[in-house]
């Protein structure tokens, strides 16, 4: 792996199950990785001014109660701030039926219950380098 990749593991909406995201957050970590992680109940004002404020690279969204359905808001005020260049993934319940709407709206990755520790971080870490690998090229060509 090459630099730490910035990663911002948050919860948006009124779910406050933070479990799941705090051993998502040690595990990024313990790969090396630079995590940002919010407490939950996040806005997604709050959400796009900190991905500003900290230059991550990816989001990870923790969902145990719908919140999912907000994501697609989340991207559009992403986009509208010039930071569509940044990987979300979002992990938790998410039912199958709402896969595409997420995938549709631009989410990179969906990791359910009983994802492994080593998909995870290895679909972060490639998503995180990807971004990045994005906006070297963008810097040495303008």
């Amino acid at each position: 792996m090459g630099a730490p990749i910035r990663i911002m593991v948050t919860k948006i909406g009124l779910d406050g199950h933070d479990r799941g995201s705090r051993i998502i957050a040690a595990y990024l970590r313990d790969a090396g990785h630079e995590v940002i992680y919010t407490p939950p109940w996040q806005t997604i004002d709050a959400v796009v001014r900190l991905a500003r404020q900290e230059d991550v690279a990816v989001i990870g969204i923790s969902s145990l109660a719908t919140d999912h359905l907000i994501i697609p808001d989340l991207l559009d005020s992403l986009r509208e701030a010039g930071l569509g260049h940044i990987a979300i993934v979002v992990g938790g319940i998410v039912p199958d039926s709402e896969h595409a709407m997420l995938r549709d709206a631009g989410v990179a990755q969906i990791f359910g219950p009983g994802s492994a520790r080593d998909e995870i971080v290895g679909a972060v870490t490639k998503l995180g380098e990807a971004v990045l690998a994005d906006q070297l090229r963008t810097e040495v060509t303008a």
